[in-house]
Order: structure tokens, then sequence, then C-alpha cells
């Protein structure tokens, strides 16, 4: 059987914590795959497509390969929705974020049946367009492959 993974939470610690806070997290994340990185946008579709990105080219889904960028698609929109309290809008409604995230993919059960899943997690600041009034925001997706 394979060894369980809590890829959700993983990924939310991996983009939550800051670099020192992640040191003392190397052990845990031995034989875990996944990818970090940042974004700040009032534009959904750049949030997107930072994830996107992130994920292929650190070889966490294939670009060919239409089920892994369909599964990722899903875990970037549920956990935006997260990030913005169920309603995916943030420069249509005048809001801007600056985004930590977190992209792991793996086995969560023991039955290796079940297959690979993949887990986005946001962390950051969402709020007006202007610097100091914003607040902070988290958001996780998780889909099947």
């Amino acid at each position: 059987m394979a060894q369980k993974i809590a890829i959700g939470k993983i990924a939310v610690l991996l983009a939550a914590l800051t670099e020192e806070e992640l040191v003392a997290m190397g052990p845990v994340l031995n034989g875990v795959s996944y990818c970090q990185g940042k974004v700040g946008s009032m534009n959904m579709q750049k949030v997107i497509s930072a994830v996107e990105t992130a994920a292929k080219r650190s070889g966490l889904i294939h670009q060919t390969n239409y089920r892994d960028t369909h599964a990722l698609y899903h875990a970037i929109l549920e956990g935006i929705e997260g990030v913005t309290r169920g309603k995916p809008a943030i420069g249509e409604v005048s809001r801007t974020v600056g985004l930590r995230f977190a992209v792991v993919r793996g086995s969560p059960y023991e039955n290796e049946e079940e297959g690979e899943w993949i887990a986005v997690a946001f962390y950051g600041t969402i709020g007006a367009p202007i610097k100091g009034l914003e607040h902070e925001t988290i958001g996780l997706g998780i889909n099947h492959m």
C-alpha cells in the first residue's frame, strides 16, 4: 500500500509559512511532490496562470495531459473561492490579492486504487487596492487526478 500523504495540510503549510519556518518541515517534505510561488494582482486570470505555470515548470502536471490540467484548474478555482469567500471575483469588485501559493501532488489514501490527487493552497491578503486596507485570507482546493 502507498503511504498516506496529507496533501491539503502540507499545501496550506507550504503556502502560509515563511522560508525560515519551512526549514523545520524538511523531513516531512521528503518524497512529497510540490511547488510554491507568489502572485499579486487584481486580475483573476493572472492568479490562475501563475499557479498553472509553476505547476507545469516544476513538472507536477504534464502540459500535454488534459486530465492533469483539468484537475489543477478545479483545485485552483476551489482554493480561490476560499480566498474570496465564495465569490470568485477580485478586480471586478475593486479588490486586490497578494498571495503565496503551494501545489502538492500525492496519494492521500492508503488504498492505491484511489490514485493521485492535487491540492492548491493560497495564503496572503485581500482587500481594497489601497496599501494597508487588506486583511489575511486563505483558501484550499483539492481535486482527484
